[in-house]
């Protein structure tokens, strides 16, 4: 009889000390996005303690605000919260022509 290894993490999210999913590259690029910014206030002359400053408590900022949502949102949480946001909360049909003669053919601005 075979022994054969069962991989039970299919299909779960990826997860990396806390943050799920999506958010692991949004901190990814966030990380990217400081450090070219210290990059370019090194060049234009800042003094280095000021950057340091600067991007170490965006840095922070960044951090606690991407574990924020990781925890408050979850996997596809965000992205169902921005949908959300774009459903209309109102459809207004000003004309009852639609309701008389349901042809659409015939009505093709029946919303305004």
């Amino acid at each position: 009889m075979e022994k054969f290894r069962i991989n039970k993490g299919i299909n779960t999210p990826l997860e990396f000390k806390g943050l799920k999913a999506q958010y692991i590259w949004y901190l990814a690029i966030a990380t990217l996005a400081l450090l070219f910014l210290f990059a370019l206030l090194y060049y234009l002359g800042i003094p280095s303690w000021i950057s340091l400053g600067l991007i170490g408590s965006s840095g922070g900022t960044m951090i606690w605000v991407t574990y924020r949502f990781s925890d408050r949102f979850g996997q596809y949480g965000l992205q169902k919260w921005a949908a959300r946001r774009r459903c209309p909360k109102v459809i207004r049909i000003r004309s009852r022509a639609i309701f008389n003669n349901p042809s659409i053919k015939e009505h093709k601005n029946f919303l305004g």
